[in-house]
């Protein structure tokens, strides 16, 4: 790596691990620590009867910030936060709105752990195991709407037409996840064959880019930006989440030792649970009938065994699929930034947007 390009990693990874209390604390603000009865009267309302503190406690916070304790990038806010610094926006007046992007992210990311049944999750059992499903699950849908509050509780600062487009924004994106995640539940479970590669891209879109485009396009919206600027600046986000997906599995295959420990994730988990990720697709497109048949084999049976799952890593390997995978990554990224870089004005926000979009691209865990 060239010593700037080196510079800029670095430059944003400590960005990133700056902005990470900051963003903490914000949530705290709306989902602190220790049920209170101020705070369950802020959230709830004045109770008709009388709220049981210990099972909020219990039920709510615990899961969640068990879960938000474990780490993770944070990158979503930041990307809002970006984008409002980009575009001259007031931070002061919308940092509250982090809270959305990054509480839905959570919250997806727990219900597909469920819906996987996965075990592992940045380094620690998935929270439904230490939990229970129940719990876990109700924690989970519980911070997909909790955020909105920011909204709910900042609505005089914001003209109500502002506020309404961020609804919006919102619910629509909430729509986009589900479908997205459904296709790919659909899909790993062997329900199709053959995929198109525009077909994975686009559940991609919906899966893993509505979440970076929600914090984009509110991040506009709720700056007073056209909605052709919330338009363009979400197009790059939707870039970025796509690319992070294809990026993420990819490291889910490649990764082992310290690395992959860093990663969170069980080795080959992909394979594991039969994911038809771009790599498989463009390996079935390329490979003859004995790797074809012998990939989707392993993918359908879902197994556990470590050797069938180098075995179909080694299959995509063969076939050069993490090598295009990547170049498709690169290149959504590269098309989607060409076309915001030209209502964007120039400056150094706008060079430390693209630097945090490489980062993220590029990233080896």
């Amino acid at each position: 790596m060239a010593n700037k390009e080196k510079m800029e990693k670095e430059n944003i990874i400590d960005y990133l691990e700056g902005l990470k209390p900051k963003i903490d604390k914000i949530i705290e603000k709306y989902l602190p620590k220790k049920a209170t009865k101020e705070w369950l009267d802020f959230t709830f309302g004045k109770p008709h009867y009388t709220y049981n503190q210990k099972a909020a406690q219990e039920a709510l916070i615990n899961p969640v910030w068990d879960f938000l304790s474990r780490g993770g990038k944070r990158w979503r806010p930041t990307l809002f936060l970006l984008v409002t610094e980009a575009i001259g926006g007031d931070i002061e007046k919308v940092k509250d709105f982090v809270v959305i992007p990054e509480l839905v992210h959570e919250g997806t990311i727990i219900i597909d752990d469920i819906e996987d049944q996965g075990e592992l999750r940045r380094g620690k059992p998935t929270l439904h195991k230490i939990f229970g499903t129940d719990i876990a699950l109700n924690a989970g849908n519980f911070i997909y709407f909790l955020p909105l509050l920011s909204l709910a509780k900042n609505k005089d600062n914001f003209k109500p037409e502002i506020l309404v487009r961020a609804y919006e924004i919102y619910i629509q994106e909430m729509i986009n996840v589900s479908f997205g995640q459904g296709t790919d539940i659909y899909w790993h479970k062997g329900g199709v064959e053959e995929i198109d590669e525009k077909e994975y891209l686009q559940m991609c879109a919906f899966k893993t880019g509505c979440l970076s485009r929600m914090a984009a396009k509110m991040a506009a919206v709720l700056s007073g930006g056209t909605d052709e600027l919330a338009e363009k600046v979400g197009r790059v986000a939707e870039a970025m989440g796509v690319a992070f997906q294809i990026q993420d599995d990819i490291l889910d295959i490649s990764l082992t030792g310290e690395k992959r420990e860093k990663f969170g994730k069980s080795f080959g988990n992909d394979i594991k649970e039969g994911k038809r990720t771009l790599m498989v697709i463009h390996t079935l497109k390329e490979a003859d009938d004995e790797d074809r048949n012998r990939l989707i084999t392993i993918l359908n049976k879902h197994t556990e065994d470590v050797n069938e799952i180098k075995e179909a890593i080694g299959i995509i390997q063969k076939h050069k699929s993490v090598e295009y995978s990547r170049s498709v990554a690169r290149k959504i990224m590269n098309e989607a930034w060409q076309d915001a870089n030209k209502i964007l004005p120039k400056t150094k926000a706008k060079e430390k947007l693209n630097d945090f979009v490489n980062y993220l691209i590029e990233r080896k865990a």
